[in-house]
This record gives structure tokens, C-alpha cells and sequence, in this order.
């Protein structure tokens, strides 16, 4: 099979493309496997400073694949790994990004999107819950807005993705110039420096995944099980409502 994901490096920084278009970079046992991989081939490399994690076509992640989606306990690995790489991680963001996607958008340390991106939990109208990907979005959401957003599936744009901590930052240009100057800071910055004040500002999503991986990881997996989630799943591929909406 070709690979899903791409790796290239310059200048200091090592570049992740998720390139799965076909099903919207959805969280697949194969994208999720190769993600893994590139980054603990990252995470080794001397020369790099940091990760810059992309993607082709016009979504980021469409979250879990729903037709052969991975399993949640790798899922839950690649959370980890992504928070305790000792590398900063810093997603670019040109796209939609949806559900699972939103759980990898939180375990990145520094994320821009640029004016076409479109953010939505969407798990509620799926018979699901955003189970996992709480524990790396919870300590950086407004709380209110993870209330309202978690529950609804209403969808929204990088300005409020911002506003709520869900971004670092936002342009209604080029994200590549608006992160110009983070990568440069990046750059400039000794490895034991990053790594140990990554450490420090990530720690509370890191204790989360710890305190709460493996509760949440089978909770997801009962819920994927469900009676509603078969409903809310086959609904959406047949373009209709699940039987619950009123």
C-alpha cells in the first residue's frame, strides 16, 4: 500500500504530511501506525528542533475511519507519544478537522490554522462521545465552549477555534507566514531547553492521559459497539437522520 504519511526535513524542522485524502486523512490503523513511526524517527533525530504536522487535500482529520477504524488503545498511544515526544509539535492546519482530528489538533504544542479551516465535535450526532480526545482538549478549552461544542456538533471556524485554546493563532492569510516566526523561535532553541519546558507546559494533558487512558479508551470502545452508534454510523454513510433526532 502506498504510505499515508510523509516525512521531510529542513532546516532544523522534520515536516509530517498526513496525505490520505481519499478518506480525509481519517484515523485509519494505517495512518495512525505510520504516524507513530515518523515520529519516533523524528523524536531521535539530532538535527530537529521540531515536528510540523500537515496534511494534503482540504481536511487535517476527519477523526476516526469509520469503516475500519483503529483501535482506541492505539489511539490513545499515539496521544502519548505526540505529548511526550521531546520535540515541540506544531500543527499547521489548511483544512477541516473533525472529531478524532480534534483530539490530535489538542496534543499538538502549538497549532495555526489558516482562514478555510473548520473545526466540529461530532460525535454526539454519531451515537458517540469525544471520550478519548477530552483528555488532551479538556486542559486547553475554555470550559463553557467544551461544554457547548462537545454536546452540540456545531461547527466552527478558526476565530473561535482560537478564542477557546483549541489554535495557538490564526490568519486570514498564508499560515506558513504566520508561522514563520514560531518555527524561527523553535530554531533558536537548545533541545534540553525544549524538551524539558515542553515537559513543563504539557504536563497537565499528559497526567490526564495517564489518570484516564485506559477508562476513557474502553468507554470509546463500548460506545463504537452500541446499538446507537450502528444506527448513527450506517445514517451517515445513507446521507440521512439517525432514528433519536427530533
Amino acid at each position: 500500500m502506498a504510505p499515508l504519511v510523509h516525512a521531510a526535513k529542513a532546516t532544523g524542522i522534520t515536516t509530517l504530511t498526513l496525505d490520505s485524502p481519499a478518506n480525509r486523512n481519517a484515523l485509519s490503523a494505517q495512518l495512525v501506525g505510520e504516524l507513530r513511526a515518523a515520529l519516533a524517527e523524528a523524536g531521535k533525530d539530532t538535527d530537529t528542533r521540531a515536528v510540523l504536522l500537515t496534511h494534503t487535500g482540504n481536511t487535517f482529520c476527519a477523526g476516526a475511519d469509520l469503516k475500519s477504524p483503529c483501535d482506541p488503545a492505539d489511539f490513545l498511544a499515539l496521544l502519548r507519544e505526540l505529548t511526550t515526544l521531546p520535540k515541540p509539535v506544531v500543527a499547521r492546519v489548511t483544512g477541516h478537522v473533525r472529531a478524532g482530528g480534534l483530539g490530535v489538533l489538542g496534543a499538538c504544542d502549538i497549532a495555526a490554522a489558516g482562514p478555510q479551516s473548520s473545526y466540529a465535535f461530532t460525535e454526539t450526532h454519531l451515537g458517540l462521545a469525544p471520550a478519548v480526545i477530552s483528555m488532551t482538549l479538556l486542559p486547553r478549552l475554555d470550559p463553557r465552549a467544551a461544554s457547548r461544542y462537545f454536546l452540540t456538533a456545531e461547527p466552527f471556524d478558526a476565530a473561535e477555534a482560537t478564542r477557546i485554546g483549541l489554535l495557538t493563532l490564526h490568519t486570514d492569510g498564508d499560515p506558513d507566514t504566520a508561522l514563520g516566526p514560531v518555527l524561527d523561535g523553535l530554531r533558536k532553541a537548545s533541545p534540553q531547553a525544549l524538551a524539558e519546558t515542553k515537559a513543563m507546559v504539557a504536563a497537565g494533558v499528559r497526567e490526564a492521559l495517564d489518570r484516564d487512558g485506559d477508562r476513557l479508551s474502553e468507554l470509546s470502545a463500548r460506545l463504537f459497539a452500541s446499538a446507537e452508534a450502528r444506527e448513527g454510523i450506517t445514517a451517515r454513510f445513507e446521507r440521512r437522520d439517525p432514528s433519536w433526532v427530533r
